[in-house]
């Protein structure tokens, strides 16, 4: 049975098989755990189906097949693009194109996505679209620090940060959502 609008904090670790086993990609801690809402989309579906039934206090120790993840890496979505895309004042970027940055592109839709530079050469830069999880089996480990129902104003201030704005509480952005908050505590960032 699955839950909606559940707001839920996890600690947990994301491990990969590597090639020397386990490999720990990713950790949050009680003090600074994952934070979300269920049903928004924020988390992995087969994340939250595991979780969203658990109690406070509750250990998890599971894998999500990279079909259920973020599926098979494909060498197709690597791109090798004109270097000439990335210069600004007909100088290359060096400061913000270098190897394993993460770079935001359009297509000609005018849909945003990002992508990880994989490397520079004299005339082409190569781009990498896959998600960096891509092909890999998740297994995580955790607990659940908090599971009850989300209030509405959480669920309100949620929406309005997806829909582009901070909803006016800038405590959620640090001020620097920089979508014209007019709350007072940002200085209108």
């Amino acid at each position: 049975m699955e839950k909606k609008n559940q707001y839920m904090e996890v600690s947990y670790q994301l491990f990969v098989d590597g090639e020397q086993g386990q490999e720990l990609m990713e950790e949050t801690t009680k003090e600074q755990p994952f934070q979300w809402i269920t049903g928004f989309g924020y988390a992995l579906d087969a994340f939250e189906n595991q979780l969203v039934n658990l109690e406070k206090g509750a250990t998890f120790d599971f894998t999500i097949p990279k079909e259920q993840a973020y599926g098979e890496y494909h060498e197709e979505h690597v791109l090798d693009l004109d270097r000439e895309m990335f210069c600004v004042d007909g100088r290359f970027d060096k400061e913000h194109i270098y190897e394993d940055a993460v770079i935001p592109l359009q297509n000609e839709e005018g849909q945003r996505f990002y992508g990880r530079v994989a490397e520079i050469g004299p005339e082409k830069v190569k781009v990498d679209l896959n998600h960096p999880l891509a092909g890999e089996d998740l297994h995580f480990k955790g607990s659940i620090i908090v599971n009850r129902p989300a209030t509405t104003q959480e669920i309100e201030k949620l929406i309005a940060h997806m829909s582009g704005g901070c909803g006016g509480n800038c405590g959620s952005c640090g001020g620097s959502c920089g979508e014209g908050c007019n709350c007072g505590e940002c200085g209108g960032n």
